[in-house]
């Protein structure tokens, strides 16, 4: 498919909070007595008639006690949350047109009760059948209380989608962290998401401790492993040494 001239597109970098956590849990074969910080992006992506919000970091009524808040302290036994400054508190959410959301685990949908309703959701439709599936939910250590019950329209996705229609940003199918995981591909960036939360796991494949399917997460760190070599940028999803604020390279 051609296209005509090429949008131009802006993506910045915001992050929205952080986790404290077992090394050994989000990355195997480290040891679980070592505890890391894991920085949590966002992303504004914008063209000269769209601001798209991928992602939307922690919810700020969590952070104080998110044992309490989402009552699942076997989810947060060993996992504690800091934000100095929320999606809102960074960006005008009433000027966004969309909302991306890669998956639904509660560092990336946490703060989309901050989006006005009236910004459509964008979402493998894999993914929100997986958040109500109560198998899935489980299984996936989903928490509902930030997405549940939303009234906003939904734009369901299956597998790859050219999302604005011009080939400017492509969201793709990459499954196995959780069953309908996306990451996005903007220019020669493509934004990996969760597929891998360092950017040596496209390599060495070493992968949190729980997915959904390994053996999908591994298919898909493959695809992104293809792209990386052939020269564009992956950007993992929880990267402390590469993940800072500002603007992204397209």
């Amino acid at each position: 498919m051609r296209y005509g001239q090429p949008t131009q597109v802006k993506v910045e970098r915001l992050i929205v909070g952080s986790f404290a956590a077992p090394a050994g849990l989000f990355r195997a074969g480290e040891p679980m007595e070592e505890t890391v910080s894991y920085p949590v992006p966002a992303y504004l992506v914008e063209t000269a008639s769209e601001r798209i919000l991928v992602d939307t970091g922690l919810n700020p009524a969590a952070i104080a006690d998110p044992a309490a808040y989402y009552e699942r302290p076997d989810i947060f036994a060993v996992t504690s949350l800091e934000q100095e400054a929320s999606i809102a508190d960074q960006l005008d959410l009433a000027t966004l047109t969309k909302v991306v959301l890669t998956h639904l685990h509660w560092d990336h949908v946490g703060g989309l009760g901050l989006v006005p309703a009236s910004v459509p959701l964008v979402i493998q439709r894999r993914e929100w059948e997986a958040g109500h599936d109560e198998e899935a939910v489980r299984r996936n250590f989903f928490l509902a209380r930030d997405y549940a019950g939303s009234e906003r329209e939904l734009i369901l996705l299956d597998g790859d989608t050219d999302l604005l229609g011009d080939g400017s940003l492509e969201l793709l199918l990459t499954p196995g962290h959780t069953p309908g995981h996306q990451s996005l591909r903007v220019g020669d960036l493509v934004l990996g998401a969760d597929v891998t939360h360092f950017a040596a796991g496209l390599d060495d494949h070493r992968f949190p401790v729980f997915a959904d399917d390994h053996e999908q997460q591994l298919c898909s760190a493959e695809r992104l492993r293809a792209l990386r070599d052939a020269g564009r940028t992956v950007v993992p999803g929880h990267d402390p040494e590469l993940l800072a604020p500002g603007p992204v390279a397209v």
